[in-house]
């Protein structure tokens, strides 16, 4: 007598925009059929592809939305949808996790540049070179941050909730793809947050900070703003005019 147990079948996938990247490349942007061992839910079937679980957010199923534990049917016609960002999807998005209310974030060692910034748009993002994956998953969860991170491994674990993979290299376009991938234009709040150390900076008046920066400085500029955590003095100069340029740019 059959039990239904280990039966083999065929259903047919497709993966959408970005979650190609974890997709090799005969099946990249295509619908191809693939054999599976029954029963098996949808969830198991896109860990098997290797595609990180936080950055699926919507699964159809012939048409029709479904979570994770829907069990693949024979012949079934799967589409796999990446985190819609500037899209409402509640409806029928197959995620239960709760929206971030504050955009912050967590990154690996691999942007360092790209912590340094999203700190200078006025983003409270977390980086340390030493942090260990392990680490990063359990402040990202604890503190409800966003993991952005170059590692495909580190977004695979069930642990993690909100986690992207950057794709660009180099740090400027880097920084262009999370600002567009987030939709963070409207969030902006430029130099607001110490480049080095993350902490918020204040306005100080000009005497206070007389000791701390070199003399030309201080008699050519006006206004300067410090960090009260790690005592970096921070003021308008030519790196503030390209740094504003750049993000205009990036509003652009």
């Amino acid at each position: 007598m059959n039990d239904g147990v280990d039966i083999r079948k065929s259903a047919y996938f497709r993966f959408y925009a970005e979650l190609n990247d974890f997709i090799p490349g005969s099946r990249k942007q295509r619908s191809f059929k693939h054999s599976f061992k029954t029963p098996v839910t949808v969830r198991e079937l896109l860990e098997s592809f290797g595609v990180p679980l936080s950055e699926v957010d919507l699964v159809l199923s012939n048409g029709e939305p479904v979570d994770l534990s829907y069990m693949v049917q024979e012949e079934d016609n799967i589409s796999v949808y990446p985190v819609f960002e500037t899209l409402d999807i509640s409806p029928v998005k197959i995620t239960n996790k709760p929206p971030l209310r504050v955009t912050k974030f967590i990154l690996d060692a691999h942007l360092g540049k790209l912590a340094k910034y999203l700190r200078m748009l006025g983003f409270d993002t977390l980086y340390d070179n030493d942090f260990k994956d392990p680490e990063i998953i359990s402040i990202a969860a604890s503190q409800h941050r966003i993991i952005l991170t170059r590692d495909k491994v580190l977004l695979k674990s069930k642990e993690v909730n909100y986690g992207y993979y950057v794709r660009a290299i180099e740090k400027h376009e880097q920084l262009r793809e999370v600002v567009k991938k987030f939709d963070l234009n409207s969030q902006f709040k430029s130099f607001s947050r110490c480049m080095t150390c993350n902490s918020l900076l204040e306005q100080v008046e000009k005497n206070k900070i007389k000791l701390m920066v070199d003399e030309d400085t201080f008699r050519i500029f006006k206004e300067f703003y410090l960090c009260k955590n790690c005592k970096k003095v921070y003021w308008k100069g030519s790196h503030f005019l390209r740094m504003e340029k750049m993000i205009r740019d990036l509003c652009d």
